[in-house]
């Protein structure tokens, strides 16, 4: 398990969570765990957006927009599963 960023922000509506990548990179498959105060749970990444365009891919240093199974809250970690 990889440390690799953190939920800036979660649109509840829509149930999509934007993850600041500080580390590593994170693709499409990949499997993720988001752990918080009250948040641990388990997710493969189905698709991702950055600036509202879909991406296969993202490195340390973007943001992208995922959807989520479960709700995150702002300052979760995110870590991906080896």
């Amino acid at each position: 398990m990889e440390e690799i960023g953190k939920v800036a922000h979660y649109f509840t509506n829509i149930a999509v969570a934007v993850i600041d990548i500080w580390a590593l990179e994170l693709k499409v498959g990949d499997r993720v765990k988001f752990s918080g105060h009250t948040t641990d749970f388990q997710q493969t990444i189905e698709s991702m957006e950055m600036e509202r365009s879909k991406v296969t891919k993202a490195k340390a240093g973007d943001s992208v927009a995922i959807k989520v199974d479960a709700q995150v809250r702002e300052n979760d970690i995110v870590y991906r599963l080896t």
